[in-house]
């Protein structure tokens, strides 16, 4: 089953009538009192009955609220318009919020895919979509959020390592330090499908927090610094072969020097020492020549 609309009636209409009755219970009382008829005085308590009756079945709706009707067991259905109704006074009413809630989750240490201890937390936006399912299908229905958005977050961060290392071959692979967008996408997604059975549906689901854990924090930033490191060198050395290769290849073409092998591998060693070096090359005046 699922959510559907109950039969109500417009609660000013029926507030009108209960006051209707009312006045004729009043008369009535008033009438059989002053002749003693046994008829009216009847009639006067089947009308103060129906009186409290049309009261007992007035009820108010507010704004992105919706109201859940039972009767003796059954569902009727579900009010979601806001307004003043009446309905049947021994259908049991169970109040529902539709507006929008926040989950903000705790920090939860789980590892990653590799093993690594992190502490990882995401922010949650939800609301009710399906009022039978939150009231029918699952016994307390926050609570139900709660324990499953944790579980989520826990299968997430298992599932994908935190960040990748070269020397792993996961340079390629998602992580969920550098997958932020498809990271939450796939939050949402697995959200959606373990609290749709409490008819809850998920507006936003984002990671608030995400880092190593704090007894290997510091280990790890050493790691991430030299793997920096070692990618920037490697970059350096790239850029200047490319040039020593692109200034032996000009100086070639445009017949400037004559190079031996000795002299070009000296020239080699020289501008590789300066485009590599981290401080400022001090330059060196040869008086002699390469050979003395």
């Amino acid at each position: 089953m699922s959510e559907k609309s109950a039969k109500v009636l417009n609660g000013d209409m029926m507030l009108v009538v209960g006051i209707v009755l009312t006045l004729l219970t009043a008369g009535a009382f008033f009438v059989s009192g002053n002749n003693e008829d046994g008829v009216l005085a009847f009639m006067s308590i089947v009308l103060m009955l129906a009186s409290i009756f049309v009261y007992s079945g007035l009820f108010i709706v507010n704004p992105n609220d919706a109201k859940v009707m039972v009767l003796l067991g059954s569902y009727a259905g579900t009010i979601r318009n806001f307004g003043f109704f009446w309905a049947n006074p021994f259908y049991v009413k169970r109040k529902f919020s539709l507006r929008a809630r926040n989950l903000s989750g705790e920090k939860l240490k789980v590892n990653d895919n590799l093993g690594n201890p992190i502490e990882i937390a995401a922010v949650i936006v939800w609301k009710v979509e399906d009022t039978f399912k939150a009231a029918f299908e699952v016994d307390d229905f926050e609570h139900y959020v709660v324990v499953q958005s944790e579980a989520a977050v826990r299968h997430l961060a298992q599932s994908y390592p935190y960040d990748s290392f070269e020397d792993e071959g996961l340079e390629q692979k998602m992580t969920l330090r550098s997958g932020a967008d498809q990271v939450n996408k796939l939050l949402e997604e697995e959200l959606l499908a373990r609290l749709s059975r409490a008819g809850v549906k998920i507006i936003e689901a984002r990671l608030s927090h995400l880092a190593y854990a704090p007894e290997i924090a510091e280990a790890m930033l050493r790691r991430q610094q030299a793997t920096a490191v070692v990618a920037a060198r490697t970059k350096i050395v790239h850029g200047a072969v490319s040039m020593v290769e692109m200034a032996l290849k000009q100086l070639s073409d445009k017949k400037l020097v004559d190079l031996d092998e000795e002299r070009r591998a000296a020239m080699v060693s020289n501008l590789l020492v300066v485009l590599c070096s981290e401080s400022a090359a001090s330059p060196v005046i040869n008086t002699g020549t390469l050979y003395q």
